[in-house]
């Protein structure tokens, strides 16, 4: 069996090392944060030129996330008092979209499904039927 490279170090050692490792950690965000604002300035002038930066874009997918005026819980109450009665999941969201609700999702019904069985604001009065409380 092969001896580990470090069965000679002791825990102090590594302590140290580990610390010294870890003073780096500021200085590593802070060349990560400009870089990220500098990328930024770059695709916003590649975007102001009609151009494609090439699906990169904020987060590990690249996708950036749309901006809305209001969370989705607080667009489904409005279109539910609104509408005074119960509706069907997919009415739900094709109402959110109407009123101007923007999204990536690829199946934006079940993330309005999953947000109406999660608040406490909505009930379910049959399979697939909601209604505010």
């Amino acid at each position: 069996m092969a001896k580990s490279r470090l069965a000679g170090v002791s825990t102090g050692d590594l302590s140290l090392e580990l610390r010294r490792r870890q003073r780096r950690l500021p200085t590593l965000r802070n060349k990560h944060q400009k870089l990220a604002r500098k990328l930024e300035a770059i695709e916003a002038q590649i975007a102001q030129l009609g151009g494609d930066t090439g699906g990169r874009g904020r987060g590990i997918t690249g996708r950036k996330r749309p901006k809305n005026d209001q969370p989705l819980a607080e667009v489904l109450v409005a279109l539910l008092k609104k509408k005074g009665k119960q509706m069907k999941v997919s009415e739900i969201a094709q109402g959110a979209l109407a009123s101007g609700y923007k999204t990536n999702a690829a199946n934006f019904s079940t993330i309005v499904n999953q947000t109406l069985i999660k608040d406490k604001r909505f009930k379910s009065v049959e399979r697939g039927y909601y209604a505010l409380v």
